[in-house]
């Protein structure tokens, strides 16, 4: 007789409230269910303020992925305006952006992710006296590496933008302010410093090298290749995730969703297609088609609003109910769908979409895996880089060059910004009536991957991509959270109200 158990799990080092639920049948999880837990409201609250007041408030969504909320806020301003912010604009913004990303990229790999490896349920593992060493909670030396190091870079969004979290030194038409010469050096010094450490300390090599990595099979050829490569971040997380089998476990739903991001200045000399450093598109395996906003809606019939069935963001509501259909409403998150399909946002999302071979190659060969989702995401620094260096080095070559147009008056309109942030597709949809905020919706990346099923019974990303996982003991499923934390989830963006499930 199969057994049968269901267990709820209350999810600790995320950013804000998440309950996971599971159900465990002979030792596999057969069903899910992710709830956030968590009011705030942020979409109606912004309604009836000024225009611009949306550059103040959204980057308090989150303190994390501030300087995103910020960008995407100013986006959706420009297009409305229709304004295209100058050069050096752009660089500042996407520089600040860029920096937030490597950031969050290292700090949730090390001191979110990897801590788990520390865990006594990986007791038996052979690197788990290893990984106690480097990421036990404010004591590992990997733990503590990674907080000063990414301390010292977040400091230069505080020289760009005035301060960090939840600047708004973004405008329409630019920014507020042109940063000295001074204070450009000052980045590149930072920028340049966190640069070594990471080669040395995360990679264990170049980022030429690395970027040499272009397979599954190349992928293990550098990790045999020397010391250095094997004893990195990198070389740690491949080796403890392959014994522990989690480039066996979160495949999930296998259509990939970027937005694309980091557009590219009329003169520079980053090149990338599409004018966007990273590209946009929808990938099914490694098929990818063109991106379309239109394709968005968002399925409220499993969370707590009045469900107006499923609508695009320009004309969404957030009115929460708290008095849904019995035994079907069970999270404050929305569910969004591109064409109806459930898919997955973040750095492999990226990394397929932009056609980088070494993800392409493992998600091609199906590999794709918690571990695989977690390699993209810390390394996605070495991408992101040598463009923050050439940016910082075009800003002295032409300082002194405008960094705002327009004459700050924001006309009545629809509009919106859409880019990556360090968890995935962000997306601001802005209505402005009468000089003020008349409607204000916003996707996640934790929308996108931590939603509740669909009308049609779909479950989420990550509540899909746990199923079939093998909990090895139901009362500590260590193995749940290593699927879900690969996603990174970050529940203060995504929710809006509070229900705990029953």
């Amino acid at each position: 007789m199969a057994s049968r158990i269901v267990r709820d799990i209350p999810f600790n080092r995320v950013e804000g409230d998440l309950e996971v639920g599971i159900e465990v049948t002979d030792g596999r999880i057969t069903d899910a269910w992710s709830a956030g837990t968590l009011y705030r409201g942020f979409e109606n609250m912004m309604k009836g303020r000024g225009a611009l007041d949306g550059l103040v408030m959204t980057p308090r969504i989150c303190g994390i992925c501030s300087t995103t909320h910020l960008s995407a806020a100013a986006q959706a301003l420009d297009a409305i305006a229709g304004l295209t912010p100058p050069d050096n604009a752009v660089r500042v913004r996407n520089v600040a952006l860029m920096v937030e990303h490597m950031q969050s990229d290292v700090r949730q790999s090390v001191l979110m992710y990897m801590a788990d490896f520390a865990q006594e349920a990986h007791g038996r593992h052979p690197l788990h006296d290893e990984a106690l060493r480097r990421y036990a909670p404010a004591a590992g030396s990997s733990a503590l590496d990674t907080i000063r190091e990414t301390k010292r870079l977040i400091e230069a969004i505080g020289v760009l933008g005035g301060q960090w979290p939840h600047s708004s030194f973004m405008v329409p038409g630019g920014i507020a302010f042109a940063p000295s010469q001074a204070g450009v050096l000052q980045c590149r010094q930072i920028v340049d410093t966190f640069r070594g450490w990471y080669e040395r300390r995360v990679l264990g090599c170049s980022l030429a090298r690395w970027a040499a990595v272009d397979s599954g099979a190349a992928l293990d050829a550098w990790l045999d290749e020397s010391l250095a490569h094997r004893e990195s971040e990198v070389g740690f997380l491949l080796r403890f995730g392959r014994e522990a089998g989690l480039d066996a476990i979160g495949a999930g739903p296998g259509a990939f969703l970027s937005y694309g991001a980091f557009d590219l200045p009329r003169e520079t000399a980053v090149a990338a297609p599409g004018g966007k450093l990273i590209a946009a598109g929808l990938a099914r395996a490694t098929t990818v088609e063109a991106f379309d906003p239109g394709r968005i809606a968002e399925d409220v019939s499993h969370a707590w609003y009045r469900d107006s069935g499923a609508l695009h963001p320009a004309a969404g509501e957030t009115t929460p109910y708290a008095s849904g259909r019995a035994g079907r409403a069970y999270s404050w998150i929305k569910a969004p769908r591109y064409d109806g399909r459930v898919i997955e946002t973040g750095p492999l999302a990226e990394a397929v979409v932009d056609r980088r071979p070494l993800f392409v190659d493992l998600v091609a060969n199906g590999r794709t895996s918690a571990l695989v989702r977690q390699l993209a995401r810390l390394t996605r620094p070495a991408i992101l880089l040598p463009a923050v260096d050439a940016w910082l080095q075009e800003l002295l070559a032409a300082h002194g060059a405008p960094i705002v147009v327009g004459d700050g008056h924001i006309p009545d309109g629809e509009g919106c910004g859409l880019l990556e942030a360090a968890r995935g597709a962000l997306g601001h949809w802005v209505r402005i009536e009468e000089g003020r905020i008349a409607g204000y919706q916003i996707i996640t990346p934790t929308a996108w991957n931590g939603s509740p099923r669909d009308a049609a019974g779909r479950r989420g990303a990550w509540e899909e991509a746990m199923i079939g996982t093998p909990v090895a003991d139901p009362e500590n499923p260590v193995e749940a959270g290593h699927v879900v934390r690969s996603f990174d989830p970050c529940l203060v963006c995504a929710v809006h109200t509070v229900r705990r499930r029953a």
